[in-house]
């Protein structure tokens, strides 16, 4: 599964400099963090309403949806999916309520 978000990132790169009517992502990056931001919180809450409905295909196709805005955000700050998957391993072992005290936060 690298593999496919590795080929996305390439091509979410690739998009950075391309026409903004070339494709739909070269349009949202056109249009801002703004713009991306909002599709994502969409998403967000279509992927949540999908839960709610407890249908499998519409709940993996929503999470798709948000999983790809988020890495159309990662991408337009310059970031790639192995810092997240590198956060994600560095968090391996710990347990989460003593990861989350490290952090200072008082998060879920």
């Amino acid at each position: 599964m690298k593999d496919t978000l590795d080929r996305l990132a390439e091509v979410l790169e690739s998009r950075k400099q391309a026409a903004r009517d070339s494709s739909y992502v070269a349009a949202l990056y056109a249009k801002g963090l703004d713009a991306i931001l909002k599709k994502i919180g969409e998403e967000a809450t279509e992927t949540v309403m999908a839960a709610k409905d407890g249908e499998r295909d519409k709940i993996i196709y929503e999470v798709a949806d948000l999983w790809f805005h988020t890495l159309v955000l990662l991408a337009q700050q310059g970031l790639h999916p192995d810092d997240v998957l590198g956060e994600l391993e560095r968090r391996f072992g710990l347990s989460g309520l003593a990861e989350k005290a490290a952090r200072g936060r008082d998060e879920c």
